[in-house]
């Protein structure tokens, strides 16, 4: 755990996004995902793990992690989870105790709360970021808001 913190703010998300900006920008594919969620997974305190699942057919596919450890769930059937069902529905959940979710699949003791941002590209959902926190509660509407434009920026970096 990095220690309890006090949640991302706008102006900290502003910064971020220039931040990924430059990370990204001039590289592309795998490269610039495993950078991406490092950059994430380094930048944001009260983010312990972060993962891109790619959708290949009927699943999503753990492409890019950064954290203390690997996940198990390296193959997520969409539909099923926190991460499965925000692929199938297209939008960002946000659990704030995971403990209290029926859909949660547990990765880490540790984890207390999640988000998951689908990635789009051209209305079509293909991928996702998804991020653990060891705090209750750890995800706000500046964290919803960051990742969704974290996502939108994404969504050529399939290539």
């Amino acid at each position: 755990m990095k220690g309890a913190t006090a949640r991302l703010s706008r102006d900290q998300a502003k910064e971020f996004l220039v931040r990924i900006d430059a990370a990204i920008g001039s590289s592309g594919g795998k490269q610039a995902r495993d950078a991406l969620v490092k950059l994430l997974n380094s930048t944001v305190p009260t983010y312990s793990w972060v993962g891109i699942y790619i959708v290949e057919g009927n699943d999503l596919v753990l492409d890019a992690w950064a954290g203390p450890a690997a996940t198990e769930h390296v193959r997520i059937p969409i539909g099923r989870g926190v991460c499965g069902f925000a692929a199938k529905a297209g939008r960002t959940e946000i659990v704030s105790d995971v403990s209290k979710d029926p859909r949660y699949l547990q990765c880490f003791l540790s984890t207390k709360s999640e988000i998951v941002v689908p990635i789009s590209d051209q209305g079509q959902v293909v991928g996702e970021i998804d991020i653990d926190s060891d705090q209750l509660d750890a995800f706000s509407s500046v964290d919803r808001e960051f990742l969704e434009a974290v996502a939108r920026k994404t969504s050529g970096l399939w290539s």
